[in-house]
Order: structure tokens, then sequence, then C-alpha cells
């Protein structure tokens, strides 16, 4: 059966609200622990990425935690349901800055960072209890091939204005109080409780598919974990997603960079990033179109086709021809990252159903477990890449660059993501569930 426009949108709410605090503490967190808190960068570092790794280890917990469940309200949505104001405390808990742990009037930079790292895995918990299940959620709202296609185009179009409030939002909100202390505080609230409404109108916009218990999995943690990694074409669609995200790792992180020392022009990223980020949001139903005609392999190639030669064309050109053209790039490159949204998270749930099929338990869960964990580990390896490259290169902060960093900032942002755009392609390649493939798999099974 169809699912209606309603519940489309109930369904893809959450990620408005999802993104605008993937993307907020991406951009923010540790700008927040150097000049607010007052931790050395050093130290910040240290805390984001240690709450990173905890991230990255507590998502495969949550969705084993939650293929398990059985409640009234389904698998999935409970989390939702008791999740949403768990995660808006956390994130009113991380943006009031400490000054309660002062002794004598002097903030301990040693209990800074222990309140930094607890104050970061608290609120990363709250986000995997509720993202995990989230993500599992596709699979089962629905069963027929392109209504996950249309359904995770509803979830990316909200996504993409969540990117939108989250790159945009804080700086204001913090301008307009007198401290930056009370800015932030601000900031907690007002996002975490934008995150939190978002969850609770996913939770009563949706409703799981029923259940039999035989569905259930029973197996343990391990060899759950094992039979994920058997699954054939779910090990291609995270590699090449791994491979998908460090590439844009690498552009996110390095665009600032680009426009302030090869242009002398820092302020030019952000309405670079808003072309970008609005042209995808135009594409994103393009995609889904697209999609039905030719299929999601096919349409995902497109993405990293158009991206990687984007990386190209600003490596070999843009610090020549100017500002005009890197900004006309970053439209052509928008075509490419909406593309790129809805293929992927219409992809997982089909290989999903395959291990299904294939061993009659359904762990929607263990899948998007791994699935968010590897793109973690994916992100966390091209920010510690970049670092090395523009170390190598010379770079210092605010100051004239050599030769050799403003090579090694051209290499990050062109032809180092643009060959990990072009072996996604590859990998992508070998994915073998198109759309006669899956549906003879689920005529089969209900047959058998």
């Amino acid at each position: 059966m169809a699912l209606t426009v309603k519940q489309k949108l109930g369904f893809g709410i959450f990620d408005l609200g999802g993104n605008l605090l993937f993307t907020a503490l991406g951009f923010w967190s540790l700008n927040y622990l150097t000049d607010t808190v007052g931790l050395t960068a050093a130290l910040a570092g240290a805390a984001v990425m240690i709450g990173k790794f905890w991230d990255a280890v507590t998502d495969p917990l949550m969705g084993y935690i939650s293929d398990r469940t059985n409640s009234r309200w389904g698998r999935r949505r409970p989390y939702l349901l008791f999740g949403a104001i768990p995660l808006f405390l956390t994130m009113t808990f991380f943006f009031i800055k400490p000054d309660y742990l002062a002794s004598g009037g002097v903030l301990n930079p040693v209990v800074l960072t222990i309140w930094a790292v607890i104050a970061l895995m608290l609120l990363n918990t709250a986000s995997t209890v509720i993202n995990i299940p989230y993500s599992s959620l596709t699979p089962e709202l629905t069963g027929d091939y392109h209504e996950r296609t249309s359904l995770n185009g509803y979830r990316f179009g909200c996504a993409v204005f969540g990117t939108i409030i989250g790159a945009a939002a804080v700086q204001p909100i913090v301008g307009a109080f007198p401290t930056r202390k009370a800015g932030f505080i601000a900031v907690g609230i007002l996002l975490g409780g934008i995150v939190a409404v978002t969850t609770l109108l996913t939770f009563f916009g949706t409703k799981e598919r029923p259940h039999k218990k035989e569905d259930v999995p029973t197996k343990g943690f391990f060899t759950t974990y094992r039979e994920v990694f058997t699954n054939k074409p779910y090990v291609i669609l995270f590699v090449t997603y791994a491979l998908h995200l460090c590439a844009i790792t690498f552009l996110q992180g390095i665009l600032v960079y680009y426009t302030k020392y090869i242009y002398a022009n820092e302020a030019l990223a952000t309405p670079a990033m808003v072309a970008l980020l609005l042209v995808a949001m135009v594409f994103i139903p393009i995609s889904v179109l697209v999609a039905k005609k030719i299929g999601k392999k096919s349409v995902y190639q497109i993405c990293f086709l158009i991206l990687g030669s984007a990386c190209l064309l600003i490596f070999f050109f843009g610090h020549t021809i100017g500002q005009n053209f890197f900004l006309g790039i970053m439209f052509y490159a928008g075509i490419g990252l909406g593309f790129s949204y809805v293929a992927p998270f219409a992809m997982v749930p089909d290989a999903v159903e395959y291990d299904a099929v294939k061993t009659g338990e359904r762990k929607e869960g263990a899948y998007y477990g791994i699935w968010t964990f590897i793109a973690k580990v994916g992100q966390s390896f091209a920010v510690f890449l970049s670092g090395l490259i523009l170390s190598a290169g010379g770079y210092a902060a605010d100051a004239v660059q050599s030769a050799g960093s403003l090579f090694a900032i051209r290499l990050i942002i062109g032809p180092i993501p643009a060959v990990i755009f072009a072996a996604a392609v590859i990998v992508i390649q070998f994915y073998p569930l198109d759309e006669k493939t899956y549906n003879r798999l689920v005529k089969a099974d209900r047959h058998g």
C-alpha cells in the first residue's frame, strides 16, 4: 500500500532536526569549547574526538537493542518518544558554560576537559538513541522498492533545510545576546527544542508495519554482526558510502581554507555553501524521478561523477579564473550533492530485505548501526588526513601561506576527493540488487 504525503512528511521531518544538530555541532562545538568555555584547542579537540569515538561505538549497540525491542508502538518508534526529551536536556547541558565547576573563580583545564568529554558523550548517546532507530524505520514503513526511494526523498528534502538552519542559525542567535555564554545557552535551548519537536512529530506521524514473533532476531551480539558482514550487497554499499562520506568530509573541511587563502575572502565560504545546498535541495526530488527511470545505482554513480569532476575543475582552474567561476562550480556540484542524498538510503533497506529473505530474521537496527559506525570512521579518517596534508605542506594558521601550503589546500579540495569519488563509482558497480532482482527476491519469499 502506498504511503500518503502526510506519512512521508511525518517520517522526513525528523531529519530536519537531525541534520540541524549534526551541522551545528560540526561547525560550532570546537569553537564553543575554545572561545567560550576556555579550553585550549588541543584539549577541546581531544574532547570532541573522544565524544565522536564513543558515538561510533554506541551505534551498533543501539541497533542491536532496537532489533530486539517489542512494544505496542513497534520496534523503533518508542525510542523517538522517550529519547526526545533526553536529547533536549543533553543539548542544553552541553551549551551551558560550566562556571559552577570553578574553584576560587578559576576553571581548572583538567576539570573542564572531563566535563566536556562527559557532556559530549551524554549528548552523543542521546542522539544515538533516536537516530539509529529512526534510520531503521525505512524498511519498517514500506517494502515497496520505489516507495522507499520516494520516502527518502522527503527525508532528505527536510535534511537540507536542517543543514541550512544548522549552518546559518548559531551566529545570529549568539549575536542577539549580550554575552557569548548567554547566546550559547539560547542555542542549546532553541536548537535542542527543534530537534525534540521534530523527533516527536515523526513518532506521531508514522506507524510501523506489524511484525511476526519469528522476525525478531535471537542470535547474540557478535554472531549478529558477523552475519551483517556476510551480506554482499550491503558490504558493497557501505564501502561505497564510506568512500562517499570520506570525500565529502575532505570538501567540507577545506572549503573555508580555500576561500580564505586562495581568494583572501573567507566570507565567500557562506554563499558557496548556501549555493551548494539550495541547488541540492532542488535536485533531491529530481533524483527520485531519475532513479525510477534508470535505477538507484546509476543515480548514485552520477552523483560521484559530477562531484568528482567539480573537484578537478576547482583544482585546475579555480585559483586562476577566480571567485565567480568557483561559485559556478558550487552550483554544478549541488546537482551531484542532490543526487547523493536519496540513493544510498533507498538502497540500504533493499540490502536489509535481502538478508531478511535469506535468514528469516529482521535485524534492521544492526545494519543501520554498522552503517553509521562506518560513516563516522570515514569522516574521522578524512579529518585526520587533511590535517596531516596541511601540516606537510607547511600550513600556518592566520598567516600568508607558502606555495606548498596553497598546493596542499588545492589537493584536498581537488584530486584527493576526486580519486575517492572515482573509487566509489567502481565499487558500487558491483552492487547486484536492481528493481527486477529485488522484486523477484520478495516474490519468492512471499510464495516460499
